[in-house]
């Protein structure tokens, strides 16, 4: 059965591809964007189906719908360090007062919400892989703790909402994710090597490269994301590919892959950096009956050759 649905951050990297999978399934979808790091160019594919609205709208001011809402997906935020980096102040306000302004429109129609929380909010791990029973080790003065702490907040925030309101929540924590509509210039290590290789630049690894991540590729995201709406669970779920390799890996990975030029530079570890990052996924498989199905080379493929055409 189609459902009415409004994404906030509709534009972004997961937002866009969001909005494009539920209205393929049949789906009336509001984009709700104000292109702080989104871009038009990422839906503009879908301006002309009579299913899609976009609305431009800063989510730190309170945000008026008519008519019914079946579910929301709340996305909006900078996701890279570089973007949250830009504007501590405001990437905290999208997280409280965005949130807040969400909740309430949830509240006001009475339907279910999501919120994208992330694996940030478990700071610099001290268990491995991170269930989410771990409470995370987090530095609530550092440079990245904008975004860590920002995510905890609205984890609280829409778990009193749940408490308090009986509101439909959905809380998950996203893992390093990549695919199309990325931005090649967000920061991001995927985006960063795979611009530097297909430019023959140095690529730039910080640290050793021996800290770790697990990438989840798009497409399996989106599936996790729309199973725990349709779930009815109500805490912390955990989505990510369990994968964990090194950045160097990566870049080993990448080189089968890209025709290139490009020798490795190392740089300073930026402050709080995760040295590693790897989802407990039991809880997904147990509730969802999630798991990720495309293989990281298969996706960086994809990837590769989206970033090129683009």
């Amino acid at each position: 059965m189609s459902k009415i649905i409004l994404i906030t951050g509709g534009a972004g990297f997961i937002g866009s591809n969001l909005c494009k999978n539920l209205l393929h399934h049949g789906n009336t979808v509001i984009c709700v964007d104000n292109f702080f790091t989104g871009k038009k160019s990422n839906i503009e594919s879908l301006m002309n189906n009579k299913n899609f609205t976009l609305i431009k709208h800063d989510i730190i001011n309170p945000l008026d719908i008519q008519g019914n809402i079946d579910q929301i997906y709340h996305l909006a935020c900078p996701a890279s360090p570089p973007k949250y980096q830009l504007d501590s102040i405001y990437t905290l306000k999208i997280n409280f007062l965005g949130s807040l302004n969400i909740l309430e429109l949830a509240r006001e129609k009475k339907c279910s919400v999501l919120l994208a929380s992330t694996s940030e909010i478990y700071g610099e791990p001290e268990i491995s892989p991170q269930n989410e029973s771990y409470r995370g080790n987090v530095n609530t003065i550092g440079i990245r703790s904008c975004y860590d702490e920002g995510k905890r907040i609205a984890e609280t925030l829409f778990t009193d909402f749940y408490k308090n309101y009986n509101i439909d929540i959905r809380i998950v924590r996203i893992f390093n994710t990549y695919g199309p509509n990325m931005d090649i210039n967000d920061g991001r290590v995927v985006t960063n090597f795979i611009k530097q290789m297909l430019n023959n630049e140095e690529i730039t690894i910080y640290g050793t490269g021996n800290q770790t991540r697990s990438f989840c590729y798009i497409d399996d995201l989106l599936n996790g994301l729309i199973k725990l709406m349709d779930s009815g669970y109500h805490k912390p779920v955990n989505i990510g590919n369990t994968r964990e390799i090194s950045i160097k890996k990566l870049v080993e990975i990448l080189y089968t892959l890209i025709d290139t030029k490009s020798d490795i530079i190392f740089k300073n570890l930026p402050k709080d950096d995760p040295t590693n990052r790897n989802p407990d996924i039991t809880l997904a498989r147990k509730i969802l009956n999630w798991k990720p199905k495309i293989d990281l080379e298969e996706g960086l493929q994809y990837t590769i050759s989206f970033l090129k055409s683009n």
